[in-house]
């Protein structure tokens, strides 16, 4: 007996809001009581590979930021990234998104004004791209977009190193030493601590704009750690104060079975 073609539309539109809400939601992952000590978290409700599966940088952003501060406590740092990242940022939920940059760096040069200015959020949304890891040097690098917000205030933009990567082109800007250490969320335990306040000793830096991301201005302090090979989950810290969550793709990260994610900062 054939079926009505309405009938029809309906059965597809049904299967298409269920693909839609299996692609929306939220990752499968074991939640402990709010309160929960981090050590009875680590063995009560340590990630299995299925549940490390279901995370992405997607589906991270859907979560709230208990449930965020609970897997990152979860996880290790796993082996000091290489190489470059796409990278993709959010906010906490309920936290105030319209801070503007000069709210936290309110000192920065004149020639800086149009970006202090601008609501943090959106900066680092129009701006930010990536991080690039250059692990034997113990540093990295930012991919910033080229855009016209900064154009003005940098002299010389020709000089700037660029890389090609993920099908974007992109200035690498904002450099910072890369290491192992002390995670602000726990301090009993490790994180990969990426320091700008270091950047003006690394080769290349730019006062302008570099100096936004230094202790003088920003003061901007991040550590990561390893949700699964390819991808890891990290915090920003502006003056000493847990900002934004962040997450960082290889979309091609080799061998998955060569990647230790429980290790603590393997070279």
């Amino acid at each position: 007996m054939s079926t009505h073609p309405r009938t029809r539309l309906l059965e597809c539109l049904l299967v298409s809001l269920g693909v839609l809400a299996c692609r929306h939601a939220p990752p499968s992952i074991r939640f402990a009581p709010d309160g929960t000590d981090g050590d009875r978290l680590r063995a009560a409700f340590a990630l299995s590979d299925a549940e490390r599966s279901t995370l992405t940088a997607d589906t991270l952003r859907r979560l709230s930021q208990l449930q965020i501060d609970q897997i990152y406590a979860r996880l290790s740092t796993g082996p000091m990234p290489d190489g470059p990242f796409r990278g993709d940022l959010f906010f906490p939920r309920g936290a105030t998104r319209h801070s503007h940059v000069s709210d936290l760096a309110p000192s920065l040069p004149a020639r800086l004004s149009a970006v202090a200015a601008m609501p943090i959020e959106r900066l680092g949304r129009a701006l930010w791209k990536g991080k690039v890891f250059f692990r034997q040097e113990a540093i990295l690098r930012n991919r910033i977009d080229d855009l016209a917000v900064l154009k003005p205030v940098i002299e010389d933009s020709a000089s700037i190193p660029k890389l090609t990567f993920d099908g974007e082109t992109t200035w690498l800007l904002f450099p910072a030493q890369v290491s192992c250490g002390t995670s602000l969320l726990e301090p009993a335990r490790r994180a990969i601590v990426i320091d700008y306040s270091k950047g003006p000793q690394i080769a290349g830096y730019r006062e302008i704009p570099d100096r936004l991301a230094g202790s003088d201005a920003l003061d901007i302090r991040d550590e990561v750690r390893l949700v699964r090979p390819g991808l890891y989950l990290g915090r920003a810290y502006f003056r000493g104060q847990f900002r934004l969550n962040f997450t960082l793709l290889k979309p091609d990260a080799g061998d998955p079975a060569s990647v230790d994610v429980h290790s603590d900062c393997a070279p």
